[in-house]
C-alpha cells in the first residue's frame, strides 16, 4: 500500500472541491481556481472536508498512479489555499533584478537587458536588487516559471555568479594553480 497515497486531504475552510465525471477535479480558494484531470481509474470519495484517494486493484500501474493522484490533488488544495513559492537570487559583480510593471528586468552580464514577462497564475515580486520571488497557485507553473527565469544566467562553478535558487548549494570548482616548475 502506498504511504502517500493512503493518507487523507483535509480541506481547509474556504476550499470548495468539486468532482466531475471521469476524475476531473476543480478546487477553488482564495487564491485562485485549478481545474485538473485525475487517472479516471483511481476511487476519489469525497466525505464531508476529507478526500480520500483509492486505486481498484494491487495492479503494478494502479500503484503508480495510487500516490501520484493523492499528490495531485493536495498540491491543488494547498495552492489554492495557501500558494507556492520559489526565491531565486542573483550572485555576480552588477547583476541586479528590478521589476518594471509585469515585466521582470534583469542585467546579468550581457551587452543586453533581460526580460521576463509575468504569465498568467505567476506573479513575481523583487524585494532588492539580488532576490526574485515567484509565486502562484500551480505548483507545475511556479517551478517551471522559476527555472525559466535560472535558466536565463545558472550558476557557474569558478565564481559562483549567476541565479540560482535560494536553499541550492553550487559545487565549487579550483580555478587554474601558478606557474609549472
Amino acid at each position: 500500500m502506498s504511504r502517500i497515497g493512503r493518507m487523507p486531504i483535509t480541506v481547509p475552510a474556504g476550499v470548495e472541491v468539486t468532482i466531475a465525471e471521469g476524475n476531473v477535479v476543480t478546487v477553488k480558494g482564495s487564491k485562485g481556481t485549478l481545474t485538473q484531470a485525475l487517472c479516471p481509474e483511481m476511487i476519489l470519495e469525497q466525505e464531508g472536508n476529507v478526500i480520500t484517494v483509492k486505486r481498484p486493484s494491487d495492479d503494478k500501474a494502479h500503484c503508480a498512479l495510487h500516490g501520484m493522484t493523492r499528490a495531485l490533488l493536495n498540491n491543488m488544495v494547498v495552492g489554492v489555499s495557501e500558494g507556492f513559492k520559489k526565491e531565486l537570487e542573483i550572485n555576480g559583480v552588477g547583476y541586479r533584478a528590478a521589476k518594471e510593471g509585469n515585466k521582470l528586468v534583469m542585467n546579468l552580464g550581457y551587452s543586453h537587458q533581460v526580460v521576463v514577462e509575468e504569465i498568467d497564475g505567476i506573479t513575481i515580486d523583487v524585494p532588492a536588487q539580488n532576490k526574485i520571488v515567484i509565486s502562484g497557485a500551480d505548483k507545475q507553473k511556479v517551478g517551471q516559471f522559476a527555472a525559466e527565469v535560472r535558466e536565463k544566467r545558472p550558476p557557474e562553478p569558478y565564481k559562483g555568479k549567476g541565479i540560482k535558487y535560494v536553499d541550492e548549494v553550487i559545487r565549487r570548482k579550483v580555478g587554474k594553480t601558478g606557474a609549472k616548475k
